[in-house]
């Protein structure tokens, strides 16, 4: 499985497993930053050079691999971001988000920010740099958020 970077950037890329444990500022223990998750992970800004952001780009809109899920976020807001793709050595299972997931710390409570807790988007497929706010469709209201949390599977990204 890879992640693509498309959009506003110089030329569109896609990275697996080998190229996350080559990329260099490896983060070894993400529970560091974001109490609560482990694994290893790549800071966003890392692989987003890959791909060479333009400088009209202020947005980054966030996939997951079977499009049924999206987040728009201001790309100064994903900062700090990193895509975790490994735990123990081996691929982050998806029953822990992976293949890639994109965790950003200190994210606002759900629903409460335009940058929250739904941003940290589990199973990322695509990584799209925008000029303005792109797809997003985390919960608006707080009864749509209170019904996504029903739904079978759903482990919600906190």
């Amino acid at each position: 499985m890879d992640i693509t970077i498309e959009g506003a950037v110089r030329s569109s890329v896609k990275l697996g497993f080998g190229d996350f444990a080559s990329a260099p500022d490896q983060v070894g223990d993400v529970a560091r930053l974001v109490a609560g998750r482990s694994g290893t992970a790549v800071p966003l800004r890392i692989l987003l050079a890959r791909a060479g952001v333009d400088d009209a780009a202020t947005w980054l809109t966030i996939e997951s691999d079977d499009g049924s899920f999206a987040a728009s976020i201001p790309l100064e807001a994903a900062a700090d971001a990193v895509v975790v793709y490994a735990l123990d050595g081996k691929p982050l299972p998806r029953e822990k988000g992976g293949p890639f997931r994109l965790l950003i710390p200190d994210a606002a409570r759900c629903g409460s920010a335009e940058v929250d807790k739904c941003a940290n988007v589990k199973s990322v497929g695509v990584l799209r740099l925008e000029t303005g706010h792109g797809r997003d469709t985390r919960p608006s209201t707080r009864t749509e958020h209170i019904a996504m949390h029903k739904k079978p599977a759903h482990e919600h990204s906190h």
